[in-house]
């Protein structure tokens, strides 16, 4: 709980007054007043969370999180358990989609085993940070102990404090993990005070009855576990997974060193939210990539109060729109760094009206 709470504290509000500058120097470029809408808040609230004029976004990664979930006993995904690991192998291969899209947007991609449920090989690249083989099954009993939650969310905090002595400049969030969105609907129902059918979607694809079936599962786990809404550690513990409590971990390291992060969808804004709950102030450093499909990130958005840059119909996951939204974050830099000034053009400014 130290390593917990040391990053809680570590985590101050922006830099105002630099923002307030740095709207100024937006004002002064070769533009209405404006125009650039969404790029224009990104450049402030950058300047705002790193606390420099000119920042630079060159070292960029995502941190893709795996585990597995004791849930999907109860058949709530389209996909068998042991895709998760297939997956993780296929990361570390270089063929899924977070690959080729983290290429595209020059990112590393980090892959850490929080808890797949078998004994992955020893690769070159994969992290080993597993907590146990999986949670257990939320409909029967506790998904993990709290002792476990808060080891995953010191993980996560351990996980990005090795990566950032390397150097990082933003990260993006990312996960894996079959049977994730039904913890992470449980955790979203709880934590904004929803019903359970307001904030579950299909997952992998499932059908009518299948989302029926889901909706039942969660309304029962939390019927026996009763997680407490005023206590994100116990909603992780009775309902989450290693993996969202993983990144929850990351989100706050980072506003911890004052590091953008860029959160994906569903499961990692579910993360995002036992992070936001923990600390409210670690909402100033994320920056939502994109709104999924599944209904319940739109809930957890409004919660937060973050505003996507994107509407794309992504459900994937694996920090896929994270790598998405950062060529946008780096262009609202660029926009500020290199465009002139009206003075510096020697362009006329508005007329006086």
């Amino acid at each position: 709980m130290d390593i917990l709470n040391t990053t809680l504290k570590k985590i101050t509000a922006l830099d105002h007054a630099l923002m307030l500058e740095t709207q100024k120097r937006l004002d002064s470029l070769t533009k209405p007043q404006g125009s650039l809408g969404r790029l224009e808040e990104l450049a402030k609230q950058i300047t705002g969370i790193t606390r420099e004029k000119n920042p630079h976004l060159s070292r960029k990664v995502i941190f893709t999180l795996a585990a597995d979930h004791g849930v999907t006993e109860e058949k709530v995904s389209a996909f068998p358990q042991e895709v998760t690991a297939q997956m993780v192998n296929n990361f570390l291969a270089g063929g899924a989609g977070i690959n080729v899209l983290a290429k595209h947007a020059g990112a590393k991609v980090i892959v850490a085993d929080m808890g797949v449920a078998c004994n992955l090989t020893k690769k070159k690249g994969l992290i080993s940070k597993k907590i146990a083989s999986g949670t257990h099954n939320m409909a029967k009993t506790a998904a993990m102990s709290r002792d476990q939650a808060i080891r995953a969310l010191e993980t996560g905090i351990e996980i990005f404090e090795d990566e950032f002595k390397q150097g990082l400049d933003i990260i993006g969030t990312g996960e894996m993990g079959i049977g994730n969105t039904t913890a992470s609907s449980a955790v979203t129902a709880v934590l904004t005070c929803h019903a359970v059918k307001e904030v579950t979607g299909r997952g992998t694809g499932i059908d009518d009855a299948a989302l029926i079936h889901k909706i039942t599962v969660i309304e029962k786990a939390l019927k026996a576990n009763k997680p407490d809404e005023g206590d994100p550690i116990d909603v992780l513990a009775k309902v989450g997974g290693f993996e969202i409590g993983g990144i929850a971990g990351i989100i706050l390291a980072a506003a911890a060193h004052k590091i953008p992060v860029i959160i994906d969808g569903f499961n990692s804004g579910a993360a995002a939210l036992i992070a936001y709950k923990l600390q409210p102030l670690a909402k100033e450093y994320m920056i939502a990539s994109h709104e999924s499909v599944e209904k319940g990130h739109a809930v957890i958005l409004r919660e937060i109060g973050l505003h996507p840059l994107l509407n794309l119909g992504l459900r994937l996951g694996e920090g896929t729109g994270a790598a998405l939204a950062l060529p946008l974050v780096e262009a609202s830099i660029k926009i500020l760094t290199q465009m002139a000034s009206f003075e510096s053009a020697k362009v006329s400014q508005r007329s006086p009206q």
